[in-house]
Formats: C-alpha cells, structure tokens, sequence
C-alpha cells in the first residue's frame, strides 16, 4: 500500500537526494577547451568531380545487347526490377 505524502517530508527528501550527489565531478570552468571539428571538405569535393573513365568495351557489349534485343526478357526485368528495389536507382 502506498503511504500519504506529507508535504513536510518533501524538504528532507530534496536534502537527501543532494547530499548523496554532491560526489559527483562537474565540468571544469578553469579548463577552456576547443571541442569544434575542422573539416577539410576540398578533398571530397575534388574526388567527387574526377570522372571516372569509361569502360568502352563494356559499353559496346551493353549496346550491342541492347540493340539484339537479348536484354529484353521476363528473367532480366525481374533482376532489374529486384536490383531497383533493393540498391535503389
């Protein structure tokens, strides 16, 4: 059963509750630290503009594929629909 609260005891409780934290170490005011982060971004801004060559063999095979008309079966546009779905575009 839960007992009634005085509101007397509310005092005494607040000033045990404090005494048992006053252990505790708080922030230093003495100590002056830099917690920012400096990031250089220009080297992932010059990796991202470099184009990555082409593979001209590859991509005749993908167009001669294309232009036969081998790519175009249920088998491969269900592959291609399960690789949208799943790696997105």
């Amino acid at each position: 059963m839960i007992e009634k609260v005085e509101s007397n005891q509310i005092p005494d409780f607040i000033e045990r509750s404090s005494s048992k934290q006053s252990n505790l170490k708080g922030a230093h005011p003495d100590i002056d630290a830099d917690v920012s982060v400096h990031v250089n971004y220009a080297s992932f801004i010059d990796k991202a503009m470099q184009i990555p060559e082409t593979d001209t063999q590859a991509v005749q095979r993908a167009r001669e594929l294309l232009l036969s008309g081998e790519l175009e079966s249920l088998d491969n546009t269900k592959k291609a629909a399960e690789y949208i779905l799943n790696c997105g575009i």
